[in-house]
C-alpha cells in the first residue's frame, strides 16, 4: 500500500492563533492530503485547541470520513487524513459560546467539491468576541464566494453570545464543478451602506441607539444613502440564552465588492460606543479604497488558490492572518502568490489557481 507524505506545519507560524489550524485542516480536506499541525495556538494565553476549535476538525473528519489523532481541549499537536467529501446532513454542538462562523470557515471550502449537498446545522456563538459575526458572513464574504460561483445558504435561526452561546445556525452549500478566478483591484463609488443592529434579551432601544450612532456617523462622514435594520424580540417572546448586542455593517461599490466592518456590545459599554466603532472601522477600511476589506483578504486565499485561473486581488490591509494563511496555503497546495505591498498596508495579491475540478 502506498504511503502518502504527510504534509507538516508550524502552527505557532504569523499570529500564532487558530488561523494557521483552520486553514491546514480545510485544505487537507479539499485536496485529499494529510496533515500534521504541531504548536497550535502556540502564541495565546492560553495555547491549544478550544472547544471551538475541536468542534471543527471533528466536524470536518466527519464530512470527509477523515482518520484524526489528538483532537481534544488544550492538545498543541493533531494529525488530520481525510478522505473524499460525499456531502450529507451533519448536526455539530461546540458545547459554549464558541465561533459558529469559525468553524463554518473550516468546513465550507471541502463542501463544495463534496459529491453532493451538504447540510449543516451548528450551534455555538453567532456574535463573539475575535471573531466574524455570523452577519459578516452571510453579508460580506458569501456575496463575495457567490462571484466565484459558489454555491450555498447560510441561515441565522437563533443568535449565540457570551457566556452560554445557544446560537443556531443551518446552512446548506451546493457541490460546484470548479470555482472562478476573482479579479478584483479597482473598487469604484461607494453606491449605499448597509446594516443590522441587533439586541437580545435587552430592551428595543439598544439597537435603535446603536444603529442610530452608527448613521450619524456615516452621514457626518459624506455618506447618505445608509439604512440600519433593527433586530430584537419581545421579552416575552425572546428565545436567546444570554443577553448581547452588536452592529455589522457593510457598503456596497460600484465595482460588486463589499466592504464590512462591525462593533460588539458588552456588559458597561454604551450603545452608541457600539454603533459608532462598527461605523469607525467601515470608515477606516473605505479610506483605504481597495475592494476586499483587511478581514475578507485572509478568508479568500484558499479560494483563489484553487480557482480555475488567474486571480487578482486588492486589499486594504496586507493583515498577518493574509500572510500567514498565503504561507500554509502555499505549502499544502504548491502554489505561488505574488504579493506587492507591505504588512499593514494596502496591497495586491496575485495567484494562479490550481484548477481544481469536482468530478460530480
Amino acid at each position: 500500500m502506498e504511503v502518502t507524505e504527510i504534509i507538516e506545519i508550524d502552527g505557532s507560524l504569523g499570529e500564532g492563533g487558530g488561523q494557521a489550524l483552520r486553514t491546514s485542516t480545510a485544505l487537507s480536506a479539499l485536496v485529499n492530503e494529510p496533515v500534521k499541525i504541531f504548536n497550535i495556538r502556540a502564541k495565546r494565553s492560553e495555547p491549544g485547541l478550544k472547544a471551538q476549535h475541536a468542534t471543527a476538525i471533528n466536524a470536518l473528519a466527519r464530512i470527509t470520513q477523515a482518520n484524526v489523532s489528538g483532537v481534544k481541549v488544550g492538545s498543541s499537536t493533531i494529525t488530520f487524513h481525510p478522505d473524499r467529501p460525499q456531502g450529507g446532513s451533519f448536526k455539530f454542538d461546540i458545547g459554549t459560546a464558541g465561533s459558529i462562523s469559525l468553524v463554518l470557515q473550516t468546513l465550507m471550502p471541502c463542501a463544495a467539491f463534496a459529491q453532493s449537498p451538504t447540510e449543516i446545522e451548528i450551534r455555538g456563538g453567532t456574535d463573539v468576541a475575535w471573531s466574524p459575526p455570523l452577519d459578516y458572513i452571510t453579508k460580506v464574504v458569501l456575496p463575495l464566494l457567490m462571484k466565484m460561483g459558489y454555491r450555498s445558504e447560510i441561515v441565522l435561526v437563533r443568535r449565540g453570545h457570551y457566556p452560554r452561546g445557544g446560537g443556531l445556525v443551518r446552512a446548506v452549500i451546493e457541490p460546484i464543478k470548479k470555482l472562478l478566478p476573482l479579479n478584483l483591484t479597482e473598487r469604484g463609488e461607494i453606491l449605499s451602506i448597509k446594516g443590522i443592529s441587533h439586541a437580545v434579551r435587552l430592551p428595543q432601544h439598544v439597537a435603535q441607539r446603536q444603529a442610530d450612532s452608527a448613521e450619524n456617523k456615516l452621514k457626518r462622514a459624506g455618506f447618505k444613502d445608509v439604512e440600519i435594520k433593527l433586530e430584537w424580540c419581545e421579552k416575552e417572546k425572546d428565545p436567546h440564552l444570554a443577553p448581547g448586542s452588536g452592529v455589522v455593517l457593510w457598503a456596497e461599490t460600484e465595482s460588486g465588492s463589499i466592504i464590512g466592518g462591525d462593533a460588539l456590545g458588552e456588559r458597561g459599554k454604551p450603545a452608541e460606543k457600539v454603533g459608532e466603532e462598527a461605523a469607525e472601522k467601515l470608515l477606516k477600511e473605505i479610506e483605504r479604497e481597495a475592494p476586499i476589506d483587511s478581514h475578507l483578504g485572509d478568508m479568500l486565499i484558499p479560494y483563489l488558490a484553487v480557482a480555475d485561473g488567474k486571480s487578482k486581488i486588492k486589499v486594504t490591509e496586507l493583515t498577518l492572518h493574509l500572510l500567514s494563511n498565503i504561507t500554509v496555503t502555499e505549502k499544502i497546495l504548491n502554489v505561488k502568490f505574488e504579493v506587492e505591498g507591505k504588512e499593514k498596508e494596502s496591497g495586491i495579491v496575485t495567484v494562479d489557481g490550481i484548477k481544481l475540478q469536482n468530478s460530480l
